[in-house]
C-alpha cells in the first residue's frame, strides 16, 4: 500500500491544523489515500483534551509578548510544546486499512523512533506506559505522541525533538509530568543535526514500520 508523505516545511500550527482537517475529511471517506504530513512549527503550546492550564507555567500575556500562541486541540494528552528544531508528524491514516487496531497504530509510531535512534545513532530508547506515553531515553522524553481518532481515521501524531531548544519546555510541565525530563537528538549526540536529512529519514522509518510504500512530496528542503 502506498502513502503520501508530504513535507510542509515551516508552517504555523493553525495552518497545519487546517491542512490536517481538510485531508482527514477526504481520507476518512476514502476519497484520497493515507497521508503523513511532516512539519516544523514556530514556537507554540498546545493543550490536549485532558490539558490543564496550570501546567502552563508562564503567564499567557508573557507568551504573547514572545510571539508564542496557546492552542486548544482535540488530541489526547495534556500540554506540549512545538518549536523550531522539532519534527512534528501528522499521520492521517484510515485504520480500516490496519484492522481498526489503535494499539497497532500507536506502537508503530513508537517503533519508528526506537528503530531510528538505535539504527542510526546507537541510542537505546523505549516506549512509555499508560502514564508515561511517548518514546523515552532513560527518564527523558524525546518523542511525544498525542492522537485523535474519528471515523477510524487518525489526526495529530508525534513530535520528535531533534535540535529543539529544550529550555522552552520550562514554559510548561510537559504532558503534565513534573517528575520526568525532555531531551533531544542534539543533546544526546552533542551536535546539531541536519533537519533536511532527518525529515526524510523519519518518513522512511515510519513507512518501514507501517509496511507501506512512501510517495514523497516536497522533500527537497525543510525551508519555506
Amino acid at each position: 500500500m502506498e502513502i503520501d508523505v508530504v513535507n510542509l516545511g515551516r508552517m504555523k500550527y493553525k495552518e497545519a491544523l487546517k491542512a490536517q482537517t481538510e485531508k482527514w475529511e477526504k481520507v476518512s471517506k476514502e476519497e484520497e489515500r493515507d497521508t503523513l504530513f511532516l512539519v516544523e512549527h514556530p514556537s507554540v503550546i498546545t493543550l490536549g483534551i485532558r490539558g490543564k492550564k496550570e501546567n502552563i507555567l508562564v503567564p499567557e500575556e508573557e507568551l504573547e509578548r514572545m510571539g508564542v500562541s496557546v492552542v486548544q486541540v482535540n488530541r489526547g494528552g495534556d500540554v506540549t510544546y512545538h518549536g523550531p528544531g522539532q519534527i512534528v508528524g501528522y499521520p492521517i491514516i484510515n485504520l480500516k486499512h490496519f484492522g481498526r487496531d489503535i494499539r497497532f497504530f500507536v506502537e508503530r509510531i513508537e517503533n519508528t523512533f526506537i528503530k531510528l535512534l538505535k539504527d542510526d545513532y546507537g541510542i537505546v530508547a523505549e516506549r512509555g506506559d499508560k502514564t508515561y506515553t511517548g518514546v523515552w531515553v532513560g527518564n527523558d522524553k524525546i518523542t511525544a505522541i498525542g492522537i485523535e481518532i474519528k471515523r477510524w481515521t487518525t489526526m495529530h501524531g508525534f513530535a520528535f525533538n531533534v535540535n529543539t531548544e529544550l529550555s522552552h519546555f520550562n514554559w510548561i510541565i510537559p504532558c503534565g509530568l513534573a517528575d520526568r525530563g525532555v531531551t533531544s537528538l542534539e543533546k544526546l549526540t552533542g551536535r546539531k543535526q541536519d533537519m533536511t536529512k532527518l525529515f526524510k529519514r523519519t518518513a522512511e522509518v515510519f513507512c518501514e514500520c507501517f509496511g507501506v510504500t512512501p510517495n514523497f512530496v516536497n522533500f527537497n528542503s525543510t525551508e519555506e
